[in-house]
């Protein structure tokens, strides 16, 4: 091979490196939607890292994402409430912070920066959970009590309809590059969860139990809502969350439901209140609510009439039924948001409040969660898809990168170019 053939060839390499060093990364998520009309619930799936995973979700949801954060904090601190501002909510991130997985800060920080929110705004946002109380219910039915076996799990939240959180249904599906994939039923730029299911089949609630009146709280630990990621990670089945559950650092009272649908196919209630913990299984006569407990079952309602439902359709629980029994357990005036779940099929049936109107009054929508663990943009006729926020730096490396080389290139083939003449 001559000179100058030996310079094309290195010119040849040089533009080579540049088109593949120049090719976007892939995309990290992408936006759907389940129902319709007044009942469409925006499905957003990501992937990737906990920073990629914020990002495209802040991407994919940016204007419901600044509207709700913004808009709740503005509406909180317009109240005057010592516990909504700045100072506060900061002082309880710090507090905090040494308990929150780097995940889940890092997942924030992604947030932050692909809805264009500061990320103290955004911090603060998710601190609110930690300062305020709100009550809610739960109950979960499996093994003989059901037509099917299957484990069917409720999920009340009773909280503020003035928050208008609501507004912005949001389901986020993650799949992390580590961990389990998990489903997080929220609301847009949220990602605490207040209850969510992985998929080994891992389901959570909680209902909260400290008062205005024990203010101000402990807040030396771990919030539910960050806990509750956590044991979607991590969790494979329900020793596992309970493990988890007892090495968590807890702060403020709260009960807790946890279950399993696809290995133990049961579940257990718990009882927090720090530096307390009571775990009740199934038909347990150290239950609070006994004699009022049967066998595959176990639920926390307050007080609020559950026990009947329960028992009038034994053995003949399924979907339609504990839906039956979501609609008529909430708290009136604030219940803004229902679930019921199949854990052992991975599927839901979910309702939003909608405007003035109570979840328990609004029109049930059926999820199949499980259909979103392969992603699929196309699929699922993704209406916006998010790229990876490593592609913009990337293609600008590469172009650096290739523009260095390919001049490296041509001024070692100039040079041999003169050498030969």
């Amino acid at each position: 091979m001559n000179q100058f053939s030996r310079s094309k060839v290195l010119c040849t390499g040089f533009l080579t490196v540049l088109a593949l060093v120049t090719v976007p990364a892939s995309a990290e998520g992408y936006r759907t939607s389940a129902g319709s009309g007044a009942d469409e619930i925006a499905v957003v799936v990501v992937k990737g890292t906990p920073y990629e995973m914020g990002h495209a979700l802040g991407e994919l949801t940016k204007d419901e994402s600044t509207a709700l954060l913004n808009g709740f904090l503005t509406m909180l601190q317009a109240t005057g409430d010592e516990r909504y501002t700045n100072e506060t909510l900061d002082k309880a991130w710090d507090s905090m912070s040494p308990y929150i997985h780097e995940r889940f800060k890092e997942e924030l920080r992604g947030l932050a920066d692909g809805a264009g929110m500061p990320l103290e705004v955004v911090r603060r946002a998710h601190m609110i959970p930690a300062v305020s109380d709100y009550s809610c219910s739960s109950i979960a039915l499996w093994g003989e009590a059901t037509k099917d076996g299957h484990l069917y799990q409720t999920r009340n939240l009773d909280w503020s309809m003035e928050a208008n959180a609501h507004k912005y249904p949001c389901i986020v599906v993650y799949l992390p590059n580590e961990g389990i994939a998990h489903f997080n039923i929220s609301f847009a730029g949220f990602i605490g969860s207040n209850t969510g299911m992985n998929a080994e089949g891992i389901v959570l609630s909680e209902m909260g139990d400290s008062p205005s009146s024990d203010y101000p709280f402990d807040l030396n630990g771990t919030h539910f809502s960050i806990m509750f990621r956590d044991f979607l990670y991590d969790a494979h089945n329900l020793d596992e969350a309970l493990d988890c559950f007892r090495r968590a650092k807890h702060i403020k009272k709260y009960h807790y439901v946890i279950g399993d649908g696809k290995h133990a196919r049961k579940a257990v209630k718990i009882l927090a209140h720090p530096p307390d913990m009571k775990i009740w299984s199934d038909n347990d006569r150290a239950d609070e609510f006994a004699p009022n407990v049967i066998a595959n079952c176990v639920y926390n309602d307050e007080g609020r009439g559950a026990f009947p439902y329960i028992t009038k359709d034994y053995g003949k629980h399924d979907s339609s039924t504990v839906t039956e029994i979501s609609r008529a357990i909430p708290i009136k005036g604030g219940n803004v948001l229902d679930v019921v779940y199949d854990a052992t099929e991975l599927k839901i049936w979910v309702a939003y409040a909608e405007g003035s109107v109570e979840a328990y009054k609004r029109p049930f929508v059926a999820v199949d969660l499980a259909q979103y663990l392969e992603y699929a943009p196309e699929k699922h006729q993704a209406v916006a898809v998010a790229n990876s926020p490593k592609s913009g730096s990337l293609k600008t490396l590469g172009l650096l990168a290739g523009l260095v080389l390919v001049g490296g290139g041509i001024a070692i083939a100039v040079k041999l170019h003169t050498a030969a003449g």
